[in-house]
């Protein structure tokens, strides 16, 4: 059996400008990365307003597993069967962060015959947004900790800076610096701190700003630090804006590329789900919809993250109003949480199904809190059996939800066909009604309160101390109207990673609260995720290698 990289580095690309004929761009339209990489200009972005939208569909999915789910890989396969259905469809995805591509986790193209290619380019440097993004945050802390050194004229207290240096790959040591260390010329000794680039306040902004200007106010509003006094200092005040915004020109334009089959796709901006916002760019997705009829994008890790984070933060802020969602699941998935072993999924096991699907049918619940319709599909593996595969079929339709298999990682879209007739039949026969969970006004607290009982399942909420006082601070600041960005496990619906299935009698423990005032909205930091990820004890870096022709093998 061919690897993903195998079969993407045989497919037949076609040059980025005839794909983009597709979506009636013209090449002076495009600035191009190459031969098959390509940015939408800012010119041609402005054209784009006023233009009829067409339809939004999320694609997000069940908890992930080490089973497998194949969530961007249905997107990507769902793509390529609506063309296949002489339907105009574009696919809006997120760049993969290098953590994970050298981790454990791998890349983000998809998978088999369903991927967005050139997929070793998307799962490196791609067209260099993430360094843009690194170099504007690094820049910001540069200034920051030498306009202390220099006087300190906005009287900044040098433990209560909150900003923190960022890089794109997962490396625990960095978590917890000192910085400063040296002579009086090196600057002064605190504490410091590094997340990984997909986490950073500008990998938000980037994704949720709708231009250059817009990008540039919500860059003046981010907190670096507070004075010694308690007010805040930000990136405005530190006369940073117009360098980080420079830096950021070009990332901000969102990328084109195209899937095995020649479908186009908007590839820009990656926030990690579980410890950011998890979607795509506002502007890559306003684009799609302006240059589509059908726009199939998705939003990172289970629909506990992701997809509350893409209905409560990104379609608030944006204006967006999904049309309908499709909910990824597989067998062995919805085994491995019924508590069946990873060695033993390939057995038929009705009774591990039936105590594992719990995980589907609270996600199913979460979605229809939005009042969108619902499409559940299951991404089907050579050793299902038919007993299984009816089984979960008739859970879902008895849920009201259509239901259909997908088989695109071997078929392309070939193998999406049943997938996006079930798509279009609910599209046409049902209306979303779509509206977020908790309005604006909302006390912060309590919005963490209604995600918790209401997504993840939990009886309450515990907040420690510091995280209680932060919440008070923020609201009389004047932050208390913005949606809260949850960070939390993403392997259980709960804040414990071991807490699989649906699990009950629980509560979630927020122990860290911050804002991100130029995203716009606040961070709850639950039970032990870490903003900057570690390497695993065999990670994917030592299995990828490089050959003299430069042709890559090893990524995945």
């Amino acid at each position: 059996m061919k690897t993903d990289i195998q079969i993407a580095q045989e497919a037949k690309m076609q040059p980025i400008w005839e794909v983009a004929k597709k979506l009636d761009i013209d090449m002076d339209d495009l600035e191009l990365y190459g031969k098959y990489k390509a940015k939408l200009s800012d010119d041609f972005l402005k054209t784009l307003e006023g233009r009829p939208q067409g339809k939004l569909v999320l694609v997000t999915a069940i908890n992930p597993t080490p089973a497998g789910e194949g969530k961007t890989t249905t997107t990507v396969g769902l793509g390529e069967a609506l063309g296949k259905l002489g339907k105009k469809a574009v696919i809006a995805l997120r760049e993969p962060s290098l953590g994970p591509c050298f981790g454990i986790k791998g890349g983000a193209a998809g998978g088999g015959y369903a991927q967005v290619v050139p997929m070793e380019d998307l799962n490196l440097h791609f067209t260099g947004d993430f360094h843009a993004i690194t170099s504007a945050n690094n820049l910001l802390a540069a200034m920051l900790d030498n306009h202390i050194m220099q006087g300190n004229a906005l009287g900044i207290d040098p433990k209560q800076v909150v900003w923190k240096r960022c890089l794109d790959m997962n490396d625990r040591a960095l978590r917890n610096i000192v910085i400063g260390l040296g002579k009086k010329s090196d600057g002064v000794v605190r504490e410091d701190h590094f997340i990984i680039t997909v986490a950073s306040e500008i990998m938000a902004i980037l994704c949720l700003a709708d231009d250059i200007a817009d990008l540039k106010k919500r860059l003046g509003r981010i907190i670096v630090a507070y004075r010694y006094d308690g007010t805040p200092v930000t990136a405005a005040d530190l006369k940073a804006v117009g360098s980080m915004a420079a830096l950021l020109k070009d990332a901000i334009r969102p990328n084109l590329i195209q899937t095995i089959e020649n479908t186009p796709a908007l590839v820009h901006g990656g926030p990690f789900a579980n410890i950011a916002h998890g979607c795509n760019s506002v502007r890559a997705t306003k684009a799609a919809l302006s240059l589509a009829d059908y726009v199939i994008t998705e939003a990172g890790f289970g629909a506990d993250l992701g997809a509350e984070k893409f209905l409560d933060i990104k379609c608030r802020m944006a204006g967006l109003k999904p049309d309908a969602i499709v909910l990824v699941a597989t067998v062995r998935a919805l085994k491995y949480n019924g508590g069946v072993p990873k060695t033993e999924l390939g057995t038929e096991n009705l009774e591990a199904l039936k105590a594992g699907i719990v995980n589907l049918e609270k996600h199913i619940e979460n979605l229809k809190e939005y009042d969108v319709p619902v499409v559940v599909t299951l991404n089907r593996f050579t050793e299902d059996t038919e007993a299984e595969l009816s089984y979960v079929e008739n859970f879902c339709r008895e849920r009201g939800c259509e239901f259909a298999l997908s088989e695109v990682w071997g078929k392309g879209g070939d193998g999406g066909i049943e997938l996006a007739n079930s798509l279009l039949k609910t599209l046409e026969t049902k209306k979303s009604n779509f509206h977020t969970l908790y309005p604006d006004e909302m006390p912060l607290k309590e919005k963490i309160e209604t995600v918790a009982k209401k997504i993840y399942g939990a009886d309450g909420v515990s907040f420690d101390p510091a995280a209680l006082a932060t919440l008070d601070k923020l609201t009389e600041l004047g932050f208390g109207n913005m949606p809260v960005c949850m960070a939390k496990t993403q392997y259980s619906l709960s804040d414990d990673p071991k807490k699989l299935g649906r699990p009950t009698d629980f509560t979630v423990n927020v122990r860290e609260v911050y804002v991100s005032a130029g995203a716009g909205f606040v961070v709850a930091i639950t039970g032990t995720i870490m903003t900057m990820p570690g390497l695993p004890k065999s990670p994917a870096a030592e299995r990828i290698d490089v050959d003299e022709e430069g042709k890559i093998d090893g990524l995945f």
